[in-house]
């Protein structure tokens, strides 16, 4: 209770301010909240932004085409965020929240620069760490603020800096995320629901301990059995053997599974046979990705979840080092904690206990709905990393929770992208304005981003959604992509490449599934 006292206070210690303009420059120094902005510099069209942090490729920023006040700031003396605002008679009265994935440490200037040009003041936040900290998961304060602090109290201190800027409060605020960003986008409705009035959460991976239990387990598997160990290639293989089994299910061969769940392939399938020595897997493989495919099961036997859909391969390789992490310095905190002690259930109950807020699953979301709240969340069939089925398994829940699929459907809607792999890639569309892609403005049927605020702003949601495969800057073929539990039909007449010929159709398929 203190601490959500404290955080209401905060909030409106940083909503307090003068009515009036202040200049760029003007924003420097120290604010409200133990908000600290250490830079603001006005940026000019074509000028390079200088000095940035450093930041992952897929975070770099792109040109930006709007002069901005470029904000760099800390909260608390460890949380690091950067405010890009729109010169006063460009904006477009929004703000931009944008997500970061994997283990955060940095920004996300790629959507940053790709929004600031479209008017929207943007905000992102380093999740209260650097990359360059080792060990940072042993700081129970850089646990929490990863966890869901960070991102909260970073909109917080934008949108009181925004009214400072343009002597006026930001009229709506949205969250745009994808893998991290989408769990932080999640968090945001589910802890914070009056932060935004609009969420687009990619691959959230809703209860993100659980998948990672999985990966770190099957990493530890094909270490201690060289034998069994997968390659990138034999999961290409994997791949490519069930597509080809389950093309044609969604009436056209396109190299795209439109719903896996309707598409039944065993591994068994790609064993080697006497004198066959390609395009095969040899026995002690295949008995691998069987025991991958499958559901994982505790130290008792006992399914832990529900395995991989068909076709979808995993990363090859040993551990990540955010899994090693997790455990050695965020359970244990132990430099030299040996992974190949890791227990299952041991293990997932302590990450539970040690971070509990890094699961999103909650389905307590009634306050998010009750004040207009609309969140879109989009997932990838064939995702290798955060793998669907539990985003689909969450967005079942939250439909039990919040009345039944009619009701949530008026506010949360879920839309799967056949063949794309985490956030962007494989064979599918994969480009249709999430986090990272690239952005159409004002286009509601090409950019999520843009769907979400006309539900919010105009009350028109989301019937579908026209996604982009894009090679060498040119689109190769469309396809829509459709709210959950409806798939994409094809009509027999048109083009199979163009989205114009497919329509969303009722999928008896996912709407059984439980």
């Amino acid at each position: 209770m203190r601490a959500r006292v404290s955080l209401l206070a905060l909030a409106g210690a940083l909503w307090a301010g003068p009515a009036m303009a202040q200049g760029c420059a003007d924003l420097a120094g120290d604010q409200p909240g133990k908000v600290r902005v250490t830079a603001a510099a006005q940026v000019a069209v074509g000028q390079d932004v200088d000095a940035l942090p450093e930041t992952r490729g897929s975070y770099k920023p792109v040109p930006v085409t709007m002069p901005f006040c470029r904000v760099q700031g800390v909260i608390e003396g460890n949380i690091g965020f950067e405010l890009w605002l729109p010169a006063g008679d460009r904006w477009n009265g929004r703000l931009l929240g944008a997500g970061v994935g994997g283990d955060a440490g940095v920004f996300n200037f790629a959507d940053l620069s790709r929004r600031v040009s479209e008017g929207f003041a943007a905000v992102t936040t380093d999740s209260g760490h650097k990359i360059s900290q080792k060990r940072w998961m042993a700081d129970l304060k850089a646990r929490v603020d990863y966890e869901h602090r960070a991102t909260h109290l970073a909109t917080l201190a934008a949108k009181a800096l925004a009214a400072r800027f343009y002597a006026k409060p930001v009229m709506h605020s949205y969250f745009l995320g994808c893998s991290g960003g989408g769990r932080q986008g999640l968090k945001e409705m589910e802890n914070y629901p009056g932060d935004y009035d609009g969420i687009v959460a990619g691959a959230p991976g809703p209860y993100m301990p659980l998948i990672s239990v999985r990966m770190m387990w099957f990493s530890l598997m094909q270490k201690h059995d060289p034998a069994g160990a997968l390659t990138d290639a034999d999961w290409a293989l994997y791949e490519k053997k069930a597509i080809a089994a389950c093309d044609g299910k969604d009436g056209v061969k396109d190299g795209i599974v439109e719903n896996p769940l309707a598409c039944t392939f065993r591994p068994a399938i790609l064993a080697c046979k006497q004198g066959q020595g390609s395009d095969c897997l040899a026995v002690p493989k295949v008995k691998m990705m069987e025991a991958i495919v499958a559901p994982m099961r505790d130290e008792k036997g006992r399914p832990m979840d529900r395995g991989l859909l068909p076709g979808v391969r995993t990363r090859p390789g040993p551990p990540s080092p955010l899994l090693a992490a997790m455990w050695g310095d965020a359970v244990y905190d132990d430099p030299n904690w040996n992974e190949d002690t890791f227990q299952r259930t041991a293990d997932l109950n302590k990450v539970n206990a040690v971070m509990p807020e890094l699961r999103a699953d909650k389905v307590t979301i009634a306050p998010f709905i009750a004040r207009g709240g609309k969140a879109i969340i989009y997932q990838g069939w064939a995702d290798p990393s955060v793998i669907a089925g539990p985003t689909v398994d969450f967005y079942r829940r939250l439909e039990a929770a919040q009345g039944g699929a009619a009701k949530l459907s008026q506010s949360v809607k879920l839309m799967m992208v056949p063949g794309m792999y985490h956030c962007r890639g494989g064979p599918g569309v994969d480009q249709f304005g999430g986090s990272g892609q690239i952005n159409a403005p004002g286009d509601a049927s090409r950019d999520i981003l843009w769907a979400v605020i006309d539900w919010v702003e105009k009350g028109q949601a989301p019937q579908t959604l026209t996604g982009a495969r894009i090679v060498d800057g040119k689109p190769v073929f469309t396809r829509a992509i459709c709210p959950f539990p409806k798939s994409a039909r094809y009509d027999g007449k048109g083009e199979d490449s163009d989205a114009r010929s497919y329509t969303c159709e009722a999928d008896p398929v996912l709407a059984s599934y439980r």
